[in-house]
């Protein structure tokens, strides 16, 4: 049986429940949902989709760096948007983030996102 870790990091926002950010086992990172919370001050982003992916995609990499990974080993995302008339924003500035690295992605909307927000983005990615 392979070990299983959580891993956490006080450079993104604690976890709203009964979860780690990450786990990590057998060389994978599970990266749990992240949404728009500054971690220095524990407030939601405002703004529109790209202020709140910019967000987003920053604690993803701070969960992943302190997991031993980064968004360069990731292999998989899910977008979870509150609308696809977010879709181009979240878009942009996720392909800006990503830069010629391309993982496989899913993009679906959802009924609901915690604490309101319109972006959240999971990941699996690769330690090292």
């Amino acid at each position: 049986m392979p070990e299983i870790a959580a891993s956490n990091t006080d450079r993104a926002p604690e976890a709203l429940g009964p979860y780690s950010q990450a786990i990590v086992t057998d060389g994978w990172i599970f990266a749990s949902g992240q949404i728009p919370i500054d971690p220095d001050t524990g407030a939601l982003v405002e703004g529109d989709a790209r202020a709140q992916t910019r967000r987003v995609l920053l604690n993803l990499d701070a969960v992943l760096r302190a997991a031993g990974g980064s968004l360069e080993t990731v292999v998989k995302t899910t977008v979870y948007l509150s609308d696809m008339a977010h879709f181009a924003g979240m878009n942009g500035v996720y392909s800006r983030h990503f830069g010629d690295h391309r993982p496989a992605r899913a993009t679906v909307a959802v009924a609901g996102l915690p604490k309101g927000v319109d972006v959240e983005i999971e990941a699996v990615a690769r330690v090292g």
